[in-house]
């Protein structure tokens, strides 16, 4: 696969390129019906779960507004440049991450495969977050809800409707809804317990969900973002309205909007804004890559990089507005500081809100009304981690897969099979403690590497000079100096040192008072180097095929293969006279063809 997923370096045998060879054209690459659909789809990707529970623990975390300041400035120097990095690749070499980063810098050719694997990695576990919205989604059809009182077998003589300052009780009612009734979590991740049968059945419902959604490509994913990208901010819209009459709104706002300065003087909450534009943007996951290799060649690559990148942070403000006016709410009823309701993850989104709606008014309306919009959000980012490893292996094995499963339609679903049954042990009783294992190595871990190195590969390898002659030759015009600075200086510079503040601030990962032990922590740094192994063994594999001594094989392997005749630059062709395939070496006086990257088979 190795050698298939890094543009087909062939036995290291060179060929001279010349401008008739003869090559086996691939199929045609299917487009968006309309670009909005890209826009929409690109929207939904990056408008995640994230936005609802991150960003508002962040925000009350770090000094409410003061969160803000850093926020928004990591997203114009960081989170803008590097989105209209990613989409200029992705629509200029219209393949996915793989091929797209072995074009550009062979040497990190593993950057793309890593980007396939961790993508892979999330979307088994995400899955699993959809799975637990469909169960609340379905329980929320009950009077009262299930989590409203204490007054069920799952409940322990320690469980209180709704935490009280100064009481004895230990656990809400919401709290031990999900503990109890839905995970039936085991007391650490050394029992496995038992199969919950209820969320393995679901869990097959929502991968159905999914593949009903993309098993057409991006034709039907086109579709279904129409909804699954806008109705989300129908239902926060009414929330909000909602929850600002309630008592105590006021409160809560106003611990959102008024901020604490002098926690901007804490390295912290500077690298925490970077990283959160980071991860809810995707930069490296390769999801938004690879949708934008189905974007027409001239496609406006600055308007989608906007409007996506600045919608996503607009959706994350007002989930702020939303969830803080529920916070102020419960504070209001429960009678302790808002700072002690937040809790980080899931625990944020399936405890504090639930607790929440069981108070208000129509609490069933509410709370279907919520777990759908959770539903929606967590479906678009699905469709775009899963769409990262059918778009990659199309492009490498696609008249093998043919050959195998005859139709696309029946490789997604193997694909979605397979993924079905990997979550598996994030649905037995001790899935909690397996699904936060897998999360914290993975998008905390893995992604900062990846990162990283797509940075240098994109940025420094391949430099900002010929990315910018390829979005001139998209658009029509270079980017301006603003995105050229941050791609050859600031976006680098930022990484290395989020880079190296996540590796100096590392925390084993933990569940809220259990620590992992260390053979658990193990597994968990196997999932970490499951994906990030790739980069080295690229580019290991890489100088091993490559001819000459090591300084002619490192200056080869960082030489762009796959790029256009019209701006000067190394042009590559799959295959020798022979057809076998092979690496080629362009001379000096070579005349290039003219002919778009668009059009060149890898």
């Amino acid at each position: 696969m190795l050698v298939k997923l890094s543009m087909e370096f062939g036995s290291g045998r060179t060929a001279m390129v010349t401008q008739g060879a003869a090559m086996d054209e691939p199929p045609s690459r299917p487009t968006w019906s309309r670009q909005i659909e890209f826009t929409l789809a690109g929207i939904g990707c990056a408008v995640g779960l994230g936005n609802v529970w991150r960003f508002p623990y962040l925000c009350y975390r770090s000094g409410g507004g003061a969160f803000l300041v850093p926020y928004l400035l990591m997203l114009f120097v960081l989170g803008i440049p590097l989105l209209y990095m990613e989409l200029a690749i992705g629509q200029y070499t219209r393949r996915g991450p793989v091929h797209a980063l072995a074009s550009v810098c062979p040497l990190l050719k593993g950057v793309g495969i890593a980007s396939v694997a961790i993508s892979f990695i999330m979307c088994i576990y995400y899955n699993v977050v959809i799975t637990w919205a469909l169960y609340y989604l379905f329980s929320s059809f009950q009077a009262p809800l299930p989590w409203q009182n204490c007054n069920n077998t799952w409940n322990t003589p320690n469980c209180t409707a709704h935490a009280i300052n100064g009481s004895n009780f230990s656990s809400t009612a919401s709290q031990e809804f999900f503990k109890y009734k839905m995970l039936e979590q085991t007391d650490g991740v050394h029992e496995a317990g038992t199969l919950r049968w209820q969320l393995f059945l679901i869990l097959i419902l929502a991968w159905i969900l999914i593949y009903l959604c993309i098993f057409k490509g991006v034709k039907s994913t086109g579709k279904v973002v129409y909804f699954t990208a806008l109705f989300p901010y129908v239902i926060l819209i009414a929330l909000l309205i909602n929850n600002v009459q309630l008592p105590g709104a006021t409160d809560g706002i106003t611990y959102f909007i008024v901020p604490e300065w002098d926690k901007l003087r804490s390295v912290d909450v500077w690298v925490n804004a970077a990283a959160q534009i980071f991860n809810s943007i995707g930069i490296g996951f390769g999801s938004l890559l690879a949708m934008s290799s189905y974007n027409s060649f001239n496609n406006n690559i600055l308007k989608d990089t906007l409007t996506i990148s600045i919608i996503n942070s607009l959706t994350s403000i007002l989930a702020g507005f939303v969830i803080f006016s529920a916070f102020g709410y419960m504070s209001y009823l429960q009678g302790i500081p808002i700072r002690q309701l937040a809790v980080d993850g899931p625990g944020l989104v399936y405890i504090v809100y639930p607790q929440a709606f069981a108070n208000m008014p129509v609490a069933q309306l509410w709370a279907v009304m919520f777990f759908f919009m959770l539903l929606c959000l967590g479906l678009d980012s699905e469709f775009a981690m899963v769409e990262v490893m059918v778009t990659s292996l199309m492009d490498a094995f696609h008249q093998d897969l043919m050959n195998i499963f005859r139709r696309k339609e029946f490789f997604v679903l193997a694909i979605c099979g397979v993924a079905c049954l990997l979550g598996i042990p994030c649905v037995m009783q001790v899935g909690i403690y397996v699904f936060q294992l897998m999360d914290h190595y993975t998008a905390i871990v893995s992604i900062m590497f990846l990162a990283f190195f797509e940075v240098i590969a994109i940025c420094w390898s391949y430099g900002v000079t010929r990315l910018s002659a390829n979005v001139k030759e998209m658009n029509g015009s270079r980017p301006n100096i603003f995105f050229r600075v941050c791609w050859l200086v600031v976006a680098p510079v930022l990484i290395t040192v989020i880079l190296i503040f996540s590796i100096i601030q590392f925390k084993p990962a933990r569940y809220e008072q259990y620590v992992f032990p260390s053979w658990a922590q193990g597994v968990g740094w196997c999932i970490a180097l499951a994906s990030i192994i790739w980069i080295p063994l690229g580019a290991i594999h890489t100088l091993w095929l490559l001819p000459g001594t090591l300084l002619q094989k490192l200056k080869l392997s960082i030489t762009p293969f796959a790029l256009n005749g019209k701006s000067k630059m190394p042009y590559y062709e799959r295959g020798g006279p022979d057809g076998h395939p092979g690496i080629a070496v362009i001379s000096s006086n070579t005349e290039l063809p003219e002919k778009p990257l668009s059009q060149t088979k890898f």
